[in-house]
């Protein structure tokens, strides 16, 4: 069934979303992204892409990739230049961004902290963030959900 609207949950429940008007266009394959919650002393990294909303770091799976979460590690090691450990997943959600349609996949991360924190061109800048300070911040709330429920709040 085509769908649109906000994310649906995959992992953990299934939310309504609106359908969509029988002469929208859809993708027959959907893309897949990969992304990590990456915290430190209660915030968690994020960058901010061009659209101006802040994101979780990670990418699309390459031919090259032996797993998503080969995927992930190499995809945070290109935009935060930090070696991570991808842990288990998190949460599952397809997001309608820009006419497309992208299942993202979240896992939990761990890395050393470096001692400055910096990114890859691909975005235009890098934060980290509180729980509070997520509320108040343009992140789209697929994003919000996986941090809540990484970050246990």
């Amino acid at each position: 069934m085509r769908r649109t609207g906000q994310p649906i949950a995959l992992y953990g429940g299934v939310s309504a979303v609106e359908p969509m008007e029988a002469d929208t266009p859809t993708e027959e394959h959907w893309p897949v992204s990969v992304k990590g919650v990456l915290s430190w002393n209660g915030r968690a990294v994020v960058l901010r892409n061009d659209r101006g909303e802040w994101e979780l770091p990670g990418g699309r799976l390459e031919a090259s990739d032996d797993s998503p979460q080969d995927a992930l590690r190499r995809e945070i090691g290109e935009e935060l230049g930090v070696d991570a450990e991808i842990g288990s997943l998190v949460d599952s959600w397809i997001y309608d961004v820009e006419g497309k349609r992208v299942l993202i996949l979240t896992y939990a991360c761990e890395a050393t902290q470096p001692e400055v924190l910096s990114h890859s061109d691909e975005h235009t800048d890098v934060g980290l963030l509180t729980a509070a300070e997520f509320s108040d911040a343009p992140i789209p709330s697929g994003y919000l959900r996986s941090l809540e429920r990484a970050l246990g709040d």
